[in-house]
């Protein structure tokens, strides 16, 4: 009989628990010949999120946990969840039923018959959600899929089902600074998208702000392409040459009309449009930068401060 373990992030997430406990049962229930193994992460939930995983391990031996010493972010919990599965298969899954279990036997057909390696979930609708989140977010996508070689799918979801191999391969990249979404389109494989409508969250409230989901866009589009490099030097160029331009001018125009004082506020425009420009292209080498800093240090990715899994 093989073995599936799901992968369940949490931060904060106490309201919910109780709530996908009970539908992702009646999943596993319904797909009794497979073992199960939730495995939920708890990054370092500042509510009763471990207490209400402690009570759900209490009494269901197929639950078990791992819990950091602080909250290392969702990238990092997946990466635990990942380095500590056994399943044949792995899922992973966010606990706020916005990833629908029922697409769980669907998914394992794709692998199963089908012969994908794994099955990955896209929501074709966002309702619910701020338009203007949604107009950035489908922007991203577009965007990333023009200045990398790595595809992302507009509307994707962390919820997907792979297979060891897929795992194995996934484990194999430790970098400290990981976009996910990019991972899994870098190794290749081959992915069926399965697509359902949006659900809105069971309770709680969703971590991630616009200025959180900003900063993420900004880690994977350094992740996973170099054209804001190129962007930066193409910039310089253009300046440098129409900078070379009023020079000429200037030149021309003294030598025919004299040089008159007069154009200061026109001078100060163009100094602080050329000081804001450097500025910028100084930014986007600074976060090229950071990036090549943290990973030089070669910190753990997270810290383990209890756990139910027997080593």
């Amino acid at each position: 009989m093989k073995k599936i373990t799901v992968i369940v992030p949490c931060y904060n997430e106490e309201e919910a628990l109780h709530y996908y406990y009970e539908e992702m049962s009646r999943v596993m229930t319904l797909m009794n010949n497979y073992d199960f193994e939730l495995l939920f992460v708890n990054d370092g939930s500042k509510d009763q999120t471990l207490q209400v995983i402690k009570e759900l391990s209490e009494k269901d031996q197929r639950v078990r946990y791992v819990s950091f010493s602080r909250n290392f972010g969702k990238e990092a919990a997946m990466f635990a969840g990942f380095e500590n599965s056994t399943g044949d298969y792995v899922c992973l899954m966010d606990a706020d039923l916005q990833d629908p279990p029922k697409l769980l036997p669907e998914m394992v057909k794709a692998i199963e018959e089908e012969g994908y390696d794994s099955a990955a979930t896209r929501r074709v609708t966002r309702q619910g959600e701020p338009p203007i989140r949604s107009f950035f977010a489908r922007m991203f996508y577009k965007m990333m899929n023009k200045i990398s070689d790595t595809e992302l799918m507009d509307g994707a979801r962390d919820y997907r089902l792979m297979t060891r191999q897929f795992v194995d391969s996934l484990l194999e990249m430790k970098e400290y600074n990981r976009f996910s979404k990019g991972l899994f389109g870098w190794l290749g494989y081959k992915t069926k998208w399965i697509e359902f409508e949006n659900v809105e969250r069971i309770a709680g409230e969703t971590k991630w702000s616009f200025w959180k989901l900003f900063i993420y866009a900004l880690d994977g589009i350094v992740a996973f392409s170099t054209a804001p490099l190129a962007i930066a030097s193409v910039i310089g160029m253009l300046m440098l040459f129409v900078a070379f331009f009023f020079i000429i001018f200037i030149i021309v125009r003294t030598l025919l009309f004299g040089d008159p004082v007069s154009g200061w506020p026109s001078l100060v425009c163009i100094i602080t449009l050329i000081g804001g420009i450097q500025i910028f292209c100084v930014g986007i080498l600074g976060q090229y930068l950071s990036k090549v800093y943290l990973e030089t240090k070669s910190r753990p990715i997270y810290i383990i401060k209890e756990s139910n899994i027997e080593k």
